[in-house]
Formats: structure tokens, C-alpha cells, sequence
């Protein structure tokens, strides 16, 4: 799975709990999009997280 290349948030594992208390693993998955980022060396693709879209972290290549 791919990581934010802003934040650096990536998967987290936790515990499914059924309602008889049983605990199975599960993976939460960051929001992750790969967008055309403007950089000093050009136009990339990586993939960043939702968050730091919408908060403005990063230019958006046209």
C-alpha cells in the first residue's frame, strides 16, 4: 500500500470486535490519491492523503 508523500500517514492495524467480544484483525486505509504535483524539479505523481488536499499542502499541476 502506498504512503501520503506530504504527511507520511499510512495503514494502521486494528481489532474488529463482534458483538460476542471477538477480536479479528483489520486494516484501517488512509484516503489516498494519486494527483500531478508541481515540484522544483517538475510534474510527479504521488499520492497524498485527502487531508492534506483539502488543506493546501501541495500545488496542483495544471
Amino acid at each position: 500500500m502506498a504512503v501520503c508523500s506530504v504527511c507520511g500517514k499510512k495503514r494502521v492495524t486494528g481489532n474488529n470486535v463482534s458483538h460476542a467480544n471477538n477480536k479479528t484483525k483489520r486494516v484501517f486505509l488512509p484516503n489516498l490519491q494519486r494527483v500531478r504535483v508541481s515540484t522544483a524539479g517538475g510534474v510527479k505523481r504521488v499520492h497524498v492523503c485527502t487531508r492534506c488536499l483539502r488543506s493546501g499542502k501541495i500545488k496542483k499541476a495544471v
